[in-house]
């Protein structure tokens, strides 16, 4: 696709402008954009606006929330998940402004705006962060649960931040790698994700996002969570066989919170991030229809709106979180709400404290 006349099928990875609606008149090397086209672009960028000034607000709440009961020291992992699901709403709301407002691309500052905004390089690296970020968020609850002795002598603070470090690289690496080799600017369209070497390289980019960005993540989801599930019914038998009817009740009640906190990540990831992965995916077999721009908005708005949702998954599952929330309802007493939070790190204290009982 290195060839100038052959831009009339153009091919897209991740961008919220389908390069089928850039065609280049034979013989001329004019390129124009659909009017219909533009509209629904037009329409797009102000819910995705809307979506991430909302989401914006959402995790700069549950941030302020997470630092005013100090639980960003204790969780660290999480509280991280929420700065980058921050960080993802922000720029949603000013690279959608910038699009709506449709700079023409020209010279090295219309290059740079086209790499960097309109194909929305910035904000993927942090959204690709985030979800390399869920990874290490579930291996460190299942470390904590089913290996909480081990968890609780060998793991340190420098391995939080080296895994930190690790889902900012891969969220970098993997859209350095693929937007400046593929994108260039021609009179004066931004034309995102095209120039691929070989059609091989263009199935290759996209098997391995499927696979490493959606597939894996959803692999470790269950295994791990299965897994924590299985300890903590075993823990609560025992705990019933030795008589503990309020220890029971206890476990039971974070057995609950985790069976809910498992689907919620697992199915409303699986879900929301579904539609654009299968969009992607089908366009390799060539398959198109009347409806492939409205097919591929709506499927990046779900992962849009699984952005702005994340924190209220993770972060208010926290009773200290949650006491903080409800202290800046007006009118709202905190003490009448029940403590449903799920802080798996108290399955290691309550699993020591009952067998210091026994003993």
């Amino acid at each position: 696709m290195t060839d100038g006349n052959s831009v009339k099928h153009l091919s897209v990875v991740m961008t919220t402008e389908t390069a089928d609606d850039v065609i280049q008149t034979t013989g001329t090397n004019a390129v124009r954009s659909s009017s219909t086209t533009r509209v629904i672009q037009v329409y797009f960028q102000c819910a995705v606006i809307v979506i991430g000034v909302v989401g914006t607000a959402a995790n700069a709440l549950i941030l302020y929330a997470m630092l005013a009961s100090k639980q960003h020291k204790k969780h660290l992992l999480i509280f991280h998940q929420n700065v980058l699901d921050f960080i993802s709403c922000l720029l949603l709301v000013i690279i959608s402004s910038l699009k709506v407002a449709y700079f023409y691309s020209s010279g090295s500052g219309g290059y740079w705006f086209c790499v960097l905004v309109e194909s929305e390089y910035v904000n993927w690296v942090v959204i690709l962060a985030s979800k390399i970020n869920l990874i290490f968020v579930t291996i460190e609850r299942y470390l904590k649960v089913v290996y909480s002795v081990w968890s609780k002598n060998k793991l340190r603070n420098w391995m939080i931040f080296l895994a930190m470090a690790f889902a900012w690289i891969s969220g970098f690496v993997h859209m350095t790698a693929t937007t400046f080799t593929t994108t260039k600017v021609i009179s004066g369209r931004c034309l995102m994700f095209v120039f691929w070497k070989s059609k091989a390289s263009l199935f290759a980019s996209r098997i391995f996002y499927f696979f490493y960005f959606y597939v894996v993540i959803l692999i470790i989801f269950i295994m791990c969570y299965w897994r924590i599930l299985v300890v903590i019914r075993r823990q609560a038998r025992v705990m019933d066989s030795h008589g503990s009817s309020s220890g029971q009740a206890q476990w039971q009640q974070i057995q609950t919170n985790v069976v809910k906190t498992m689907i919620l990540v697992s199915a409303f990831f699986a879900i929301s991030d579904l539609p654009i992965n299968v969009y992607f995916m089908a366009s390799l077999t060539g398959i198109r229809s009347a409806v492939t721009n409205v097919v591929y908005y709506a499927s990046v708005f779900t992962s849009c709106f699984y952005i702005c949702a994340n924190p209220f998954i993770y972060a208010t599952n926290f009773d200290p979180v949650k006491r903080v929330l409800l202290g800046l309802i007006p009118c709202k007493k905190t003490s009448v709400e029940p403590a449903q939070g799920v802080d798996l790190d108290s399955v290691h204290t309550a699993t020591k404290r009952k067998g210091q009982a026994r003993n």
